[in-house]
């Protein structure tokens, strides 16, 4: 479900506080939760075997408990925490913005449903790198004329 008001930057920066205080408030009372994220803008570090994330589906569940719990960490508008994956209990660190997180559970309750979705990280590179580079005017002065055919 995409509603147009709730991808505001203004309702964006209030579910992310949101999303925060209350990841925030279970980790100082030490309680073990479940997260639904969306895997799309989920980062993992070492990136997992394909045998393993071709297995995801759009969302995923993680349980945080245990050493998952222990290792977590929430700063700067992203989460992170170290899990096991597959029979190997591979280890890799998974990081995400808040806002791919859609669902907080404790046990079988949800106490967190976030409708919004993460903004796309700007990209550093323009789609047209002429037009990019003339809206700097100091760098107009910079090009030569070509000379016609």
């Amino acid at each position: 479900m995409r509603l147009p008001l709730l991808q505001t930057p203004e309702y964006q920066a209030i579910n992310q506080r949101h999303i925060e205080q209350t990841i925030g408030y279970l980790f100082e009372k030490n309680q073990d939760f479940a997260i639904a994220c969306k895997t799309a803008q989920l980062t993992f570090t070492p990136e997992l075997p394909p045998s393993i994330s071709e297995a995801f589906e759009e969302v995923i569940l993680f349980v945080i408990s245990r050493y998952s719990l222990e290792s977590a960490v929430l700063e700067e508008g992203y989460f992170s925490f170290e899990a096991g994956f597959g029979e190997e209990n591979f280890g890799s660190v998974i990081s995400m913005p808040l806002l791919t997180i859609k669902q907080i559970f404790l046990g079988d309750h949800p106490i967190l449903i976030n409708l919004s979705d993460p903004t796309p990280p700007k990209s550093v590179a323009s789609n047209n790198s002429m037009e990019a580079l003339l809206n700097n005017p100091e760098n107009k002065k910079l090009l030569k004329k070509r000379p016609k055919p």
